[in-house]
């Protein structure tokens, strides 16, 4: 007689990693390619990356971030440009193709390289504002310390 229980197949190697990878809720001072990340998700029916914790990240792009609810961004370092405005994008209809949405995620001390950031029209602005008044107060320090290295050096060559 032959046993007709179902068998599951074994999952691969790469799958498993992927599950794994979709179940963490933290992640911890490592490289983050955030299309993979997206993609194991969407693999698993989750098409929000929902409660997770960056800290000490590199987040990589290219890649599209939404902004949903309750996401949140201390003391991260939002990308190379020389007009911040550049990093942001804003969205002409109620939904966005093509973004990586976010939800309830806390981003600490991460840099971000080639990402876009978009989400509702408001906290887009409010980013805007926080990344402009940001950036003048680091150039104003770059100013101030370029300014003090010259008279310190005018004062030694004197």
């Amino acid at each position: 007689m032959t046993d007709k229980t179902p068998t599951t197949p074994e999952m691969s190697p790469e799958e498993a990693a992927g599950r794994a990878l979709v179940a963490r809720t933290s992640f911890e001072k490592e490289a983050v390619w955030l299309p993979q990340l997206a993609v194991q998700h969407w693999n698993a029916g989750q098409m929000m990356i929902e409660g997770k914790t960056f800290t000490d990240c590199l987040i990589e792009g290219p890649a599209v971030l939404g902004i949903g609810e309750g996401v949140q961004f201390d003391g991260c370092n939002m990308g190379t440009a020389t007009d911040v405005r550049t990093l942001l994008l804003t969205p002409r209809g109620p939904k966005a193709v093509g973004v990586i949405g976010f939800k309830d995620c806390r981003f600490v001390r991460c840099r971000f390289m080639q990402i876009g950031f978009t989400g509702p029209e408001d906290t887009v602005a409010e980013m805007e504002r926080g990344l402009i008044s940001a950036r003048e107060i680091t150039d104003k320090a770059a100013q101030q310390a370029e300014q003090k290295a010259q008279a310190e050096a005018e004062g030694k060559a004197s």
